[in-house]
């Protein structure tokens, strides 16, 4: 009944990195759900026709490739029938009438996000002082993951690759009692527990 959530992006030398990963796991699990985590993105102000960039992304400087604004969030399962928590990171209806209209709103201004998260990195000055890991995530990235999963008492977490902790920092803020976490570089480990405390 657990979830197995990985975090993954390409890169213009290997493109195919996730996906690869995906069919060589199918061998010991069922990817559930695929999720975009959106980290940059530039839309058109409605009022104004203007583009609008939102996020940060680490450019790519090449005249063959686009900067890459989103990585991969794929959620695997033993059997691929694990409940989630759908509406644990909802949000309201645009629309208010689709409250009625869908039978299953059960009358709640609530729909289920998708699986589109825009989620930025905070930004920062200097990445040795503030973020001194060069693959994190944002902590509400992890909280995602776990709400969705679904925050029951007996949760546990484990996270294979903690970096810098931001898992067991998110694992923290959502109440989870049980978290392991294995890192083998002992400054990334020093600075995670450093962040727990």
């Amino acid at each position: 009944s657990g979830s197995f959530f990985v975090n993954i992006g390409a890169s213009p030398s290997n493109p195919m990195l996730p996906h690869e990963l995906v069919c060589r796991w199918r061998e010991f699990f069922v990817l559930q759900n695929t999720i975009h985590w959106i980290k940059a993105i530039a839309l058109d102000d409605q009022a104004t026709g203007q583009p609008i960039a939102r996020g940060h992304f680490k450019p790519i400087n090449s005249p063959r490739f686009l900067n890459d604004c989103h990585e991969y969030i794929f959620h695997f399962t033993r059997e691929g029938r694990t409940p989630i928590d759908r509406l644990a990171l909802g949000v309201p209806y645009q629309h208010k009438s689709n409250i009625a209209r869908w039978r299953h709103t059960g009358g709640s201004d609530l729909r289920c996000r998708g699986n589109t998260w825009f989620i930025p990195y905070k930004t920062i000055l200097s990445r040795e002082k503030q973020r001194p890991h060069p693959a994190t995530f944002p902590m509400a990235l992890a909280e995602n993951c776990l709400r969705l999963h679904g925050l029951t008492n007996d949760l546990a977490m484990l996270d294979p690759f903690l970096g810098i902790g931001n898992s067991a920092i998110a694992a923290q803020k959502c109440g989870v009692q049980n978290f392991l976490g294995f890192e083998i570089d002992e400054i990334y480990l020093a600075e995670a527990k450093r962040r727990l405390e």
